[in-house]
């Protein structure tokens, strides 16, 4: 059995989650594994999927209210024992410097350009930890 690994994608916006699952697709790269997505609408939904399961990158939106991406990725940085790399979706290429605030590894601009957004997935997933199968 081939492993897979997972992507958690946080935003309120469910056009915004689909956005992110199209522009990968299951694979966002021939040299890493298939990816499987759970999606999340709220931060205490995050937390406990980051609790229970094993995840290795997290998308997250920084336009989501009330909590937003840059916030989440912050708290998740103090507060998660080995936090999984994050990939940061931000409105305006002006706020990336917010990207370095919350310690994000990678960040896209919104809307979502495939191209630019499965590259850097799959670069989170290729430095990442190992994937769990």
């Amino acid at each position: 059995m081939q492993p897979t690994a997972t992507v958690l994608v946080y935003s309120d916006n469910a056009g915004t989650r689909e956005q992110v699952r199209l522009a990968a697709g299951r694979r966002p790269a021939a040299d890493v594994p298939p990816v499987t997505y759970v999606e999340c609408a709220t931060l205490p939904a995050v937390l406990t999927t980051l609790e229970e399961r094993h995840v290795d990158v997290c998308v997250l939106d920084g336009e989501t209210a009330p909590a937003g991406g840059m916030g989440v990725c912050r708290q998740l940085k103090d507060e998660v024992f080995r936090c999984p790399p994050v990939l940061l979706l931000i409105g305006r290429p002006q706020d990336a410097w917010l990207a370095t605030w919350s310690r994000a590894e990678a960040v896209v601009t919104h809307p979502v350009d495939p191209v630019a957004f499965a590259d850097a997935l799959a670069g989170l997933l290729r430095t990442g930890p190992a994937v769990e199968v």
